[in-house]
């Protein structure tokens, strides 16, 4: 009897630990499961709605799986919050091919976005293909001020604790990545990729968010590679491999009433190469209102055939009807570049154009050896500014 007793008791042990597993391991979600024919040719965008639904209405652990093959989607919204759920990853392995018809995107529609989620991961190595080159003839925003602008392929907004490691992004409409109101977001690992003439397809834009790491990554695009917007503050870009493309860039700032500050900026141990600028910060020149630049360090860059490879511009205006009566009022300040080199396209390898009405304000070079690929010297021409030199100085300061 008494081994009776202790059986009973071990297999009721044993179910209660199973149960316990079963209860830990992750809830599972599959798009193909909701109708998804991942063919390339059916919209498969109500299935991965329906997915997203019933994963975000679920609790615990969540994966929502979207297994090899390519789909025809967008655009479609992954919005929460997903109350009872811990942990979200969207791990996708699938070919995601963009909607080419701009009348599916409504006035403030990208193509994917993700919002109001806690503790999301995207992975799995798939790819997003915007099919850009179709809409990029209907892009004016390079000539017109007030612009209708295309989608961005993926969007995230006001998401917190946000990982994105393994994805490639091809051939936007607009941005590739945006990242705007998120907090403590974290890539690696992404590659992305469009031709260098693509209009405004910015690779990663950042915006209005805190507490930001890239690293690991290789850009190639028409516009800035990365991209930091107004309103950001603790970001780190480290190991970025940029080019073609604008380059890394800060800005542009002060096109707006209102904008958030910039602060806390490191970008390390990067290589641009054949970009059209290095590091920049660009302000506009007529600015409404007043905000900050500044706490910026760029360290161990190395140029490769890199036109304007450090440059801050404060007369920023790509329009003809700009008004440069009134100087730009973002104040730039507390920037650092230590251990900048390599090679510039362009004679001027270090341009600081600053604002008449706010110069710039304790700037320090250290260690900079940037060599023009003519014949002469390479030069460094001042506007507005007293930096401060120290190491190595190629081009010679300003006089």
């Amino acid at each position: 009897m008494k081994l009776l007793v202790l059986f009973a008791l071990a297999c009721a042990c044993f179910a209660g630990n199973a149960a316990g597993r079963r209860r830990t391991s992750p809830t599972s979600f599959n798009v193909l499961h909701f109708g998804a024919r991942a063919d390339g040719l059916t919209d498969d965008s109500n299935a991965f709605m329906e997915a997203w639904k019933a994963a975000c209405a679920s609790s615990g652990t969540v994966r929502l799986h979207i297994p090899r093959g390519t789909y025809f989607v967008g655009p479609v919204k992954f919005t929460g919050p997903c109350v009872n759920v811990h942990s979200l990853t969207v791990y996708m392995k699938g070919y995601l091919k963009a909607s080419t018809d701009l009348s599916k995107y409504v006035k403030g529609d990208d193509w994917i976005e993700i919002g109001w989620v806690d503790r999301l991961t995207l992975t799995g190595f798939g790819t997003f293909d915007g099919q850009g080159s179709v809409s990029w003839p209907y892009n004016n925003c390079p000539t017109k001020k007030n612009c209708k602008v295309l989608p961005t392929s993926i969007k995230f907004v006001a998401a917190n604790n946000t990982v994105v490691r393994g994805i490639t992004s091809v051939n936007s409409k607009f941005f590739h990545i945006a990242a705007v109101g998120c907090n403590n977001f974290w890539a690696s690992n992404i590659r992305i990729t469009a031709p260098s003439d693509s209009p405004n397809t910015d690779g990663i834009h950042i915006e209005r968010s805190s507490g930001v790491t890239i690293y690991s990554s290789v850009i190639g695009t028409g516009d800035d590679c990365i991209s930091i917007g107004q309103g950001n503050s603790h970001v780190l870009l480290s190991g970025i491999k940029c080019g073609p493309g604008h380059g890394i860039s800060v800005g542009s700032l002060g096109r707006y009433q209102n904008e958030g500050d910039v602060r806390g900026l490191v970008v390390r141990d990067c290589t641009l190469a054949g970009t059209t600028n290095g590091l920049r910060i660009k302000t506009w020149e007529n600015s409404p209102g007043s905000s900050l630049a500044t706490n910026m360090t760029f360290q161990n860059i190395v140029m490769k055939s890199v036109a304007n490879p450090i440059i801050i511009d404060q007369t920023y205006c790509p329009y003809m009807s700009c008004s440069s009566k009134v100087p730009s009022r973002v104040k730039i300040s507390d920037i650092s570049f230590r251990s900048i080199r390599g090679t510039s396209t362009t004679p001027v390898a270090v341009t600081f154009r600053c604002s008449r009405g706010i110069p710039c304000q304790n700037i320090n070079l250290h260690d900079v050896h940037l060599r023009y690929v003519g014949r002469e010297p390479a030069t460094a021409q001042c506007l507005n500014i007293k930096a401060r030199y120290s190491g190595m100085q190629i081009p010679p300061p300003c006089k």
